[in-house]
């Protein structure tokens, strides 16, 4: 079993982006907070997206999503496209990134490593559920990240 500390500082160190919708028209943004693991007897992705980011609209309207990982060069890019909005202007283009379409979904060729999800489940986070100190930190002043989980269906290397 290859498998060390490393493993969880893929999303909160490394940083990923999620993309969803359609070729001609999808956003992008950096996250830090996923997950990778077994659901329902399948290999899935999880990713946490605030419901006032322009994405959340994406990830909601489409079936497929991508999670793509970046050599550290692109640092800067990812920090770009996770402090502008895509309502505002073609941010990916300002960042630098090429689209690539994968399966009817959207990718970059900067990418490392992408994988191709089909959502297959959706909930909005409750914060009665949640310790105070947790609501307090991140949930006082705006509603709660959404999850969404993806069942990885390919893997681009």
């Amino acid at each position: 079993m290859d498998f060390n500390a490393d493993s969880f500082n893929l999303f909160d160190k490394e940083w990923a982006l999620v993309t969803a919708g359609v070729p001609d028209h999808y956003n992008t943004m950096t996250i830090s907070w996923g997950g990778l693991g077994t659901l329902w007897g399948k290999p899935v992705a999880t990713v946490y997206v605030k419901p006032r980011r322009y994405t959340h609209d994406f990830l909601d309207e489409n079936d497929l999503f991508t999670v793509s990982f970046y050599p550290e060069r692109y640092r800067r890019a990812l920090g770009l496209l996770g402090s502008l909005s895509g309502r505002n202007g073609d941010k990916v283009k300002m960042a630098g990134l090429t689209p690539k379409t994968l399966n009817g979904a959207v990718t970059f060729c900067e990418a490392k490593v992408t994988l191709l999800c089909k959502k297959i489940y959706r909930q909005d986070m409750d914060t009665s559920a949640m310790p105070a100190e947790v609501v307090e930190d991140y949930y006082k002043t705006e509603a709660p990240h959404t999850m969404y989980i993806g069942e990885v269906m390919d893997i681009l290397i």
